[in-house]
């Protein structure tokens, strides 16, 4: 079963053309006080599982979200795969705002996160591969629903396929310098919420791909200031190309 994670623009799928909420679940995890609540959505007789992963009304900031519950809880609700929707800055001149990557790596400059199933009363020390950390297939799976949502429009959205997702702490917007140094390591694009998301769903065994919303440039990129009502405008602008590209993912073949 396909599993949706949201971020910052899409905190539900209640509203969007073609989606009925079947259900809420709420599921009960070792990693969580209270149980984690998993929206259950039909689109066209297929379901799909959703959770934001800021909390309902987006409140819960980058750093704080627990990202081994969400991940278990999808697990444990039946999830094999999972899509994760992660507004970015762009650093590469092509990931201008308004357009969507379809990341291939990760740089992790997050830190203080629990970011690992495996930490106590182990038989022994755990190590995942994570050379790729994300599916090639779901990836391509991605791409081919973008190219499909993208042939009806007179002015197609860009999408990327590839690039660098740095993802540092939050859940301030980082520094000139820091973009400096991300871009130097390779990064294309920078954001909150990539990490430990990634290597978690790795770690149970979930095929995991991100769908990465430009909002914005990052740092010193332009000489703009970064202002969430510009940020909000471009996910306003771009939500309709996103809502359809999910529905191609989930359609029936």
């Amino acid at each position: 079963m396909l599993a949706l994670i949201g971020g910052t623009g899409l905190n539900t799928l209640e509203g969007i053309e073609g989606f009925q909420l079947s259900r809420k679940e709420g599921v009960a995890t070792r990693y969580s006080e209270t149980a984690v609540e998993v929206c259950v959505f039909s689109y066209s007789g297929v379901e799909l599982l959703f959770i934001p992963r800021h909390g309902d009304g987006h409140v819960v900031p980058p750093h704080r979200i627990n990202y081994r519950a969400n991940i278990d809880a999808l697990r444990l609700a039946g999830a094999t795969q999972v899509v994760a929707m992660n507004a970015v800055g762009g650093i590469d001149p092509q990931l201008c705002p308004g357009s969507l990557a379809i990341p291939v790596q990760i740089i992790d400059y997050s830190y203080g996160r629990v970011s690992s199933f495996y930490e106590d009363n182990l038989d022994g020390v755990v190590h995942i591969d994570f050379g790729e950390p994300y599916s090639r297939k779901l990836r391509a799976v991605l791409l081919d629903a973008a190219a499909r949502a993208n042939a009806p429009l007179r002015e197609p959205v860009l999408v990327i396929d590839g690039g660098v997702y740095g993802c540092t702490q939050g859940p301030r917007l980082e520094t000139n310098a820091e973009i400096k140094r991300l871009r130097s390591d390779g990064c294309t694009m920078v954001g909150m919420t990539g990490m430990p998301e990634a290597a978690l769903a790795r770690e149970v065994g979930l095929d995991y791909a991100s769908i990465g919303l430009v909002v914005n440039w990052a740092a010193g990129i332009t000489q703009d200031i970064i202002t969430l009502d510009e940020i909000y405008s471009v996910i306003d602008a771009v939500s309709p190309f996103v809502h359809a590209l999910i529905r191609e993912v989930i359609k029936p073949s």
